[in-house]
């Protein structure tokens, strides 16, 4: 609902496109690429420093899937070298906003997840 209105779309469902928008946000890559734009505009060397481990076609096919949704601005300008600059739109900052409380839950909770893994690999074995 939104607004008091019913919406069309339900993630749950097969064909939903919301479901390949919350895979584009929520997946490792998505997820890292919206935070790491939340301060503000960002260089694509910038950004690919800031994201530990993700490769240039990674970081590349994040961007465009981002931006295709509406949550990534991309900006060229027509300098020697080109320099493009990427920034969230505000429907990105709005989704980051509820992204990085989500990412501050799981990293405040860290010991816990690690002592139940503890637990959990000792009684299984692993």
């Amino acid at each position: 609902m939104r607004d008091g209105t019913e919406v069309p779309f339900d993630v749950f469902s097969r064909n939903c496109p919301s479901r390949e928008m919350l895979e584009h946000v929520t997946g490792r890559w998505g997820s890292l690429t919206l935070g790491a734009l939340y301060g503000g505009s960002v260089r694509f060397n910038e950004l690919r420093r800031r994201i530990d481990g993700i490769s240039e076609k990674m970081l590349s096919q994040t961007l465009h899937a981002l931006e295709r949704d509406g949550l990534v601005h991309r900006e060229a300008q027509p300098t020697n070298p080109p320099r493009v600059d990427y920034e969230l739109t505000p429907l990105g900052r709005e989704v980051t906003g509820q992204l990085l409380a989500l990412i501050r839950l799981v990293q405040g909770r860290m010991p816990e997840v690690l002592d139940a893994r503890g637990h959990y690999d000792g009684a299984h074995g692993a």
